[in-house]
């Protein structure tokens, strides 16, 4: 018996597994297992925001080119919103700032009829300036509103705060149709002297 046949039938009787079409021999380290992982991840994430939180930002140019009417003209004051004329329709003043968010709302001539502040909601401190407190002293005035028989209105905001995005949001989501948003923030042109720097 030649070296030959001996090793062929060595060959032929050690019996190999069976491999299963199914499973691949490809050999993937961790460092890969952890790469896909955190793209599966990222991928799940929500789109981050531009700007304050809670706050997109509109391209105008293109609403614009959509022949939409978005800015007031001759006409707006008479304009028909659920049957009630625009300039008779209640108007909902946001007052923000960086430590609190006070709305209120009055009726056309200017006559208040409900107010409601962070701090009446029942938050106080630092949390009276978060965005989650104006949105629900937004939510909680909306709710008022709508038991007086207001479902239209126009919103006026004043102010820098964190608050500002999210009250709006919050009369949104308590039921109302906002028809127009102004911002009435005050610019003054010569402002008073700053601080003097602060020394460390």
């Amino acid at each position: 018996m030649s070296l030959k046949s001996v090793f062929l039938s060595a060959l032929r009787s050690i019996t190999m597994p069976a491999v299963p079409l199914q499973t691949s021999r490809i050999h993937t380290s961790a460092c890969w297992r952890k790469a896909e992982d955190r793209k599966e991840m990222l991928a799940s994430l929500p789109a981050k925001d531009e700007g304050t939180v809670g706050e997109k930002t509109v391209d105008i140019d293109t609403l614009i080119n959509r022949k939409a009417k978005f800015f007031p003209d001759a006409s707006t004051a008479n304009t028909l919103f659920n049957g009630i004329p625009f300039n008779e329709l209640p108007i909902c003043n946001i007052r923000v700032s960086p430590n609190n968010t006070i709305i209120s709302v009055t009726d056309h001539k200017g006559v208040l009829r409900l107010i409601r502040s962070c701090g009446i909601e029942g938050f106080k401190n630092t949390r009276k300036g978060t965005n989650i407190a104006a949105q629900a002293t937004a939510v909680t005035i909306s709710g008022k509103a709508i038991e007086l028989g207001w479902k239209t209105v126009r919103v006026k905001v004043r102010g820098l705060g964190p608050g500002r995005m999210s009250a709006i949001k919050g009369l949104q989501m308590g039921g109302l149709n906002i028809v127009s948003i102004t911002d009435n923030t005050h610019v003054s042109f010569n402002p008073p002297r700053p601080r003097k720097q602060r020394s460390l």
